[in-house]
């Protein structure tokens, strides 16, 4: 006698909706800027130990940025001694790898993932739990991991800016390298839970809880909820056996409307000692370059721009100063014209060119003007209808719109 196969609940349109609410709340979590809520993260901390089968930790350490807490954990794993950190300009107050103990990360992040996602797939199956996994990741997942990987960028960055020289230096007759300081501060990240940055998967067992109270008496609930209290309240988090080190959150977050970081005044990014990052929509730019260029790029000129050799800075020069400013200045003339717009092509010594095109809003303003707009397109682009009709992933062919608005 053949078994029935097994009938999963489907995602109706009030579990979507219930989904794209926690996506929302999770969206505020990661995006917090503001002091730790350091009791309700060492609570939640205390729990996640607990709920894993751990003892609590002896010791909370905290640390004014990720960048601290990820050289601390340099001295945590043993890589590196504190006086040899100290040399080159890195003071750090860490453990010593045989008070920490041994990371128990993996027992506390990963287990509580891979049994939070068999619960998930037991009661949804496969397909149900993807679709599920879907709704959150497509809101959540890409900008809190490259937030993270930028952040992790940053932090190698800052490490050689910091020790300023190829080497350290000697000490008892060693010497330390800097640069090997600063990979293994990058990659002592990677022993780290996000915190607030962890929002993407929280979110998405959150959500299902929510439809699915059923999931609230698996053993996998205390464990979520214990890291989600951390997340509410701290930054990146490193646990060990007796120790855990614990980041503050940041306290400035500019980003632009693709959640890319994104300020022209200042840092994107910055923690309160002084840790930080600058971005214009998301390109790393250093600290005093856009406010060098004046106000909405008034000391740029067109000259300054090819003279920039650095190619992405000379992009972010161009956004600033304005594609049809500098098209003007430079007495460009376009390579087609057609109903749907111009195209225009910028030659750029070094690297690619950026070609665009030049089209009219069909839909006229309040006020009776019509807006132009200037979409980026490949540079292999040849007439201005391929260009638009790339934009909405179609080839020339088939782009004819029956109405533009």
């Amino acid at each position: 006698m053949t078994a029935a196969p097994t009938v999963f609940p489907q995602l109706t349109l009030a579990h979507r909706a219930t989904l794209a609410e926690s996506a929302d709340g999770w969206a505020e979590v990661a995006a917090a800027a503001r002091p730790a809520d350091r009791d309700a993260a060492e609570r939640g901390i205390r729990a996640a130990y607990r709920a894993a089968g751990l003892a609590e930790p002896g010791k909370i350490l905290w640390y004014a940025s990720p960048l601290a807490a990820a050289v601390a954990a340099t001295v945590v794993s043993g890589a590196f001694k504190p006086q040899e950190l100290a040399a080159l300009r890195l003071p750090v107050r860490a453990p010593m790898a045989s008070r920490a103990g041994a990371s128990v990360r993996d027992r506390i992040r990963s287990a509580s993932w891979e049994r939070a996602r068999a619960d998930a797939v037991a009661l949804l199956g496969h397909t149900g739990w993807a679709q599920a996994w879907g709704e959150i990741a497509e809101r959540l997942w890409d900008p809190t991991t490259s937030l993270s990987a930028r952040i992790r960028d940053g932090i190698e960055e800052a490490v050689l800016s910091a020790t300023g020289t190829d080497r350290g230096p000697a000490r008892r007759g060693t010497v330390t390298p800097t640069a090997p300081v600063a990979r293994e501060a990058r990659a002592a990240t990677l022993d780290a839970l996000g915190g607030q940055h962890d929002a993407a998967w929280l979110a998405a067992f959150d959500g299902l809880r929510r439809c699915f109270p059923r999931l609230d008496a698996s053993p996998s609930a205390a464990a979520l909820d214990a890291v989600a209290e951390v997340a509410r309240s701290a930054g990146w988090w490193w646990p060990y056996e007796n120790v855990v080190l614990v980041a503050e959150r940041p306290t400035v977050l500019h980003r632009d409307e693709s959640a890319r970081l994104h300020n022209g005044e200042g840092a994107a990014l910055a923690f309160p000692d002084g840790f930080a990052l600058h971005a214009w929509r998301g390109m790393p730019v250093p600290a005093d370059f856009v406010t060098t260029l004046g106000p909405a790029g008034g000391a740029l000129n067109a000259q300054r721009i090819r003279d920039e050799d650095n190619a992405e800075l000379r992009r972010v020069m161009l956004e600033i100063y304005g594609y049809d400013r500098y098209l003007a200045e430079v007495g460009a003339r376009p390579l087609h014209r057609d109903e749907t717009g111009v195209l225009w092509r910028i030659e750029l010594p070094g690297d690619e060119p950026i070609v665009m095109v030049e089209v009219l809003n069909s839909t006229p303003e309040p006020d009776g003007s019509v807006r132009v707009y200037w979409l980026r397109v490949p540079p292999t682009t040849r007439t201005a209808r391929a260009g638009v009709a790339w934009t909405f992933g179609l080839t020339e062919q088939e782009y004819r719109p029956a109405r533009e608005t």
